[in-house]
């Protein structure tokens, strides 16, 4: 008997600015075939906004309050995400970090992960269901509500592909892929088809953070990079990080 693969997809908070946003992501998440796991993060800049709301209050906010507030980000995300699969016919769930098992250390907005434990996941999986994860956050092994720091949700995506033995991570970005240099100085930047892990975490140029490649890299898990606006696959697909050798996994950050 064959048994559906399971693909995790990423979509950051560039894709997610606005409701039409969610119809498009609801669409690209409906076509796609097999068990499926999408990591969002927060819209736009609410990080930023939450931020900056913080710091109206205090002027030195206290770390698990900071990460109580900003982790609200992505749940937003998470459950107008599955709103929009709902209006398509699509049955979703939305799981934050902790519910999802996303086990970290206690280092408040810095937290490293320390296990995944997705029975949840995989429970809804199992019924068919869309999972929509909140990335960004996990919970400490104290119970506290914790948040990753930079490139969190691309870790938090990277962590759950490989306690999930899935397929393969695809990250819609608002570029058509990784480029050789930074297209927005230089206009003869050449957009890279392929990338070796060694070489994805030596470039100069990226768009997605090199804490999750390096992730990856530990589990052989493949990368896919796109973008978000559909009309552009035909011209250019994206770029694939692949690895060198099979999945080895399960690897967190707490054994680097």
């Amino acid at each position: 008997m064959k048994v559906d693969t399971t693909t995790v997809m990423k979509f950051g908070g560039a894709s997610l600015k606005t409701p039409e946003s969610f119809v498009n992501v609801a669409e690209i998440i409906a076509a796609k075939k097999g068990r499926v796991v999408v990591v969002v993060s927060a819209m736009g800049s609410m990080t930023n906004s939450l931020m900056g709301l913080a710091h109206q209050i205090s002027k030195k906010p206290p770390r698990r309050e900071l990460d109580m507030l900003i982790s609200v980000g992505e749940r937003m995300s998470m459950s107008l995400l599955a709103m929009a699969l709902d209006e398509k016919g699509v049955s979703a769930i939305s799981l934050t970090g902790s519910q999802s098992g996303i086990i970290t250390c206690s280092q408040h907005a810095d937290a490293l992960i320390k296990d995944v434990r997705p029975t949840r996941i995989q429970k809804h999986l199992l019924e068919e269901k869309v999972v929509i994860v909140a990335g960004f956050q996990g919970v400490s092994e104290n119970k506290e509500i914790t948040t990753l720091g930079r490139g969190g949700s691309d870790t938090s995506a990277v962590a759950l592909a490989a306690s999930l033995r899935a397929e393969k991570v695809e990250f819609y970005k608002d570029v058509k892929g990784v480029y050789s240099t930074n297209p927005k100085k230089d206009p003869k930047a050449i957009l890279k088809k392929t990338l070796s892990f060694d070489e994805a975490l030596n470039f100069e140029e990226f768009v997605i953070h090199p804490r999750s490649i390096l992730l990856a890299s530990k589990n052989g898990l493949p990368l896919h990079v796109l973008t978000y606006k559909k009309e552009q696959w035909k011209e250019f697909p994206g770029t694939w990080i692949a690895p060198d050798a099979a999945l080895k996994g399960p690897y967190y950050e707490s054994s680097r």
